[in-house]
């Protein structure tokens, strides 16, 4: 199968629209400068300790051992990381590497938001835990349902405090207008439990998460890490944008054009996530053709 791909950069593809990108370019000494403010979120700012990078670089091991031996550990006597001394946000990485694989991209970018507030994360695994419940069939499922939505609205009620406490201020009434909007519709999916209506239940899910999602990225308030030297020249992505990838399948008259929705992460990877915005804004993709051969994409 041969085809043709075009993109285009849009609007950051998150749950609540907060993060923008700066449309205006400021002057700069070299191209690569440009780049760089041009793909920063205008919303961030930052100042990090210097000696924060040797913590982080001992984190980074801590965390590669622990993909081979399992979920690293910061409590252990052997590793010396006060995390939290710094208030060092990282993704949810208990969720990320350890049990079976997470295979939902919502769910995937909602854990990997570099957040620290336990109270949120308690109220969106039961509802993540919904899809799983889902794969029982007919209505015996909802039974499975009803004990994740109990689970869900107990800890919003016992830990909004906390989860208000998060957030950061300059999007506090933002995150307030969604926990509003989760705690209705806590109740909603309740009553389509009750109603035994299963086909009503993963809708609701999903405006439910999409509400999780959007008080998550409340918290981060800015870009929380500091870009390596060697690195801050190059274009980057501070944040999260979206890309929509056009393809024309020459060989299949039947399949006009395919559009595939893709979220670059730059909290996890502001390098990567930057140079492909790069490539994305100089028409790189554009008219490139694409084989698929063995199992593999191959350009």
């Amino acid at each position: 199968m041969a085809a043709i791909i075009s993109c285009n950069l849009i609007t950051p593809k998150l749950p609540n629209n907060r993060v923008r990108f700066a449309t205006t370019h400021t002057t700069a000494t070299n191209n690569n400068d440009r780049l760089t403010q041009r793909f920063t979120p205008t919303t961030c700012s930052f100042n990090r300790n210097p000696c924060q990078k040797l913590k982080e670089c001992a984190i980074s091991l801590a965390l590669a051992v622990g993909l081979i031996t399992g979920a690293p550990s910061f409590a252990d006597a052997n590793v010396n990381v006060n995390v939290n001394a710094n208030n060092l946000a990282l993704p949810d990485l208990s969720v990320l590497i350890s049990g079976p694989p997470i295979k939902d991209p919502g769910a995937l970018l909602r854990y990997a938001l570099p957040i620290n507030n336990k109270a949120v994360r308690e109220v969106q695994k039961p509802l993540e835990d919904i899809t799983d419940s889902l794969k029982v069939a007919g209505v015996k499922a909802l039974d499975s349902v009803e004990r994740n939505v109990r689970q869900a609205s107990r800890a919003l009620k016992q830990g909004k405090s906390l989860i208000v406490a998060g957030l950061a201020e300059s999007k506090k009434e933002h995150g307030l207008e969604l926990l509003d909007k989760l705690e209705v519709g806590m109740d909603e999916l309740q009553q389509i439990v009750e109603d035994r209506n299963r086909d009503a239940v993963a809708p609701k899910q999903k405006e439910l998460l999409n509400y999780v999602g959007g008080v998550e990225e409340d918290m981060v308030d800015g870009f929380p890490y500091e870009v390596p030297e060697e690195y801050q020249s190059m274009p980057l992505l501070k944040g999260r944008a979206a890309v929509d990838m056009k393809v024309k399948v020459k060989d299949n008259p039947n399949l006009d054009e395919c559009v595939f929705r893709i979220v670059l992460d730059g909290y996890n990877a502001p390098v990567t996530a930057g140079n492909f915005v790069d490539l994305v804004e100089r028409h790189f993709y554009d008219g490139m053709e694409i084989q698929r051969g063995k199992g593999f994409i191959l350009s």
